[in-house]
């Protein structure tokens, strides 16, 4: 009796556990074995106990508007004990005070000019500058066709600067999208990084009516407005990859942590054919009729560099940014501000040493709540400025909460601390992105056959998109691994 087909999942974070869990659940006549060079699953999905409770050191969310990480944790049990954030609102330190974020905000983009007006965060000049988006009726220079991004891509930065001015983007969409990855929205891809604006530019020649309109139809489908924007879990984000890898070992896949893949070489018949991978890790060697490469990119780059030569080269150019994640515990009656938002982010030029946002996690979920005292998420790091991530861990503490005396009023160093740093962390989607990623999986295609590319340096950030994308991969690997043993 031949052996089963063979798909062997590289990386074991949210998205290559995700790619095994499919494979297994789905295409049980496939083994799965998943190969992982860390000594722990989850990649940058990591809680550990801080202040006496479990907070995560990475993502402690997800969107909830899209559907694939709610459909996981339905799919594992965890959709009963999914939460929702406490405070719903934010703020933006923007002109050396804390402002709060207008409602109607879309990625940054105001659809309501009203409470932009009354927010404070942008001049009355740049009210007047958005409200002439709202009554442009015709497409600008450049936009042909009612395409505003006919000729592939273009950045976040240039299209709303265009359509609606500087002062909007660098105080509002700047600090939202900039925050995501740790990077600059005026590099930042539109149709990577953000795709819903570029949807609306490409549906009506106001920014802020197109986006209006999308809110309309959303809600005439059925959307309620007053929905939860975000879930979460209560014992943390980790909860979701380690019951992923306990559904994986009990369900009979193989799971290697401290295992790197150092090669991937062609499997060949008696006759000398290709058949499949065999891939080397310092403990041995591992036959597959399939893989998915759900690792960074540079990773991905060193692997394939044998087999896809121009992909290669483009996946080792992808730029990332380092970021440290500091967690403080500070007593509340050392904190002049009222915590009263689940946080706020920081527009640029403001003079602050590090900080980037700082996330109120005490007042944004009710499971972290104290009566005394508040925990705080701090955020450092951005892309081209690694200043924060070469202090050391005191000094970066010592730094941040300086920050946070000027921005929030904090009076004093933290009663405890903890920074989780991740360098190389988040990967900057550049305009044109997509159709690069379109030509690297050719190529992987045709030159790899039964090699799938997955993952965070691909097809957007955040759990529901790297989840999506493991669903996808796993779809394609079962699939070319029971074609490859017919």
């Amino acid at each position: 009796m031949s052996p089963a087909p063979r798909v062997v999942v590289v990386g074991a974070g949210i998205t290559g556990l995700t790619a095994a869990f499919t494979i297994m659940t789905r295409t049980p006549q496939v083994d799965v074995t998943v190969l992982e060079a860390a000594d722990r699953v989850g990649g940058k999905v990591l809680t550990t106990p801080f202040a006496g409770r479990p907070v995560d050191c990475g993502a402690d969310a997800f969107l909830a508007r899209v559907p694939e990480a709610i459909e996981l944790c339905e799919e594992l049990g965890l959709d009963t004990v999914l939460t929702s954030p406490a405070r719903r609102s934010a703020l933006v330190y923007s002109g050396g005070a804390l402002r709060r974020l207008p409602e109607g905000l879309v990625l940054g983009v105001p659809t309501d000019l009203d409470a932009l007006a009354g927010s404070g965060i942008v001049s009355p000049d740049a009210v007047v500058r958005a409200s002439a988006d709202v009554d442009t009726t015709e497409w600008l220079p450049g936009e042909p066709s009612g395409d505003p991004l006919a000729d592939g891509d273009e950045s976040v930065g240039t299209l709303v600067r265009r359509r609606l001015g500087d002062e909007v983007f660098e105080r509002l969409v700047a600090p939202l999208l900039s925050g995501v990855n740790a990077g600059d929205a005026d590099h930042l891809s539109v149709a990577a990084g953000a795709a819903q604006i570029g949807a609306a530019a490409r549906r009506h020649p106001s920014l802020v009516v197109g986006l209006r309109q999308q809110t309309a139809d959303a809600r005439a489908a059925g959307a309620d407005p007053e929905a939860p924007v975000f879930r979460g879990i209560p014992v943390g984000t980790q909860t979701l990859t380690d019951l992923l890898l306990a559904r994986l070992v009990a369900g009979g896949a193989s799971v290697h942590l401290s295992s790197a893949v150092t090669a991937l070489d062609h499997r060949l018949t008696d006759g000398g054919a290709r058949s499949g991978w065999t891939l080397r890790t310092e403990h041995g060697v591992v036959d597959a009729d399939a893989v998915v490469l759900a690792v960074p990119a540079p990773v991905a780059a060193r692997v394939l560099h044998d087999h896809a030569a121009d992909a290669a080269a483009g996946l080792a150019e992808l730029e990332y940014a380092s970021v440290a994640m500091v967690t403080l515990a500070v007593p509340l009656d050392r904190i002049e501000r009222d915590l009263d938002a689940s946080g706020f982010l920081v527009a640029r030029g403001e003079g602050l040493a590090a900080l980037t946002a700082c996330s109120w996690a005490s007042s944004k979920w009710a499971h972290l709540a104290d009566p005394d005292v508040a925990v705080l998420r701090v955020s450092a790091g951005r892309h081209g400025d690694t200043g924060a991530l070469e202090l050391d861990d005191p000094e970066l503490v010592r730094v941040l909460t300086g920050d946070l005396a000027a921005t929030m009023g904090v009076d004093g160093p933290p009663v405890a601390a903890r920074v989780t740093r991740w360098p190389d962390g988040l990967p900057q989607f550049r305009p044109g992105h997509l159709g690069r990623v379109a030509a690297w999986r050719d190529e992987v295609a045709d030159r790899a056959p039964g090699v799938v590319l997955a993952g965070a340096s691909y097809d957007g950030l955040g759990l529901p998109a790297c989840i999506r994308q493991g669903r996808v991969a796993a779809a394609d690997a079962a699939r070319q691994a029971l074609d490859a043993t017919r």
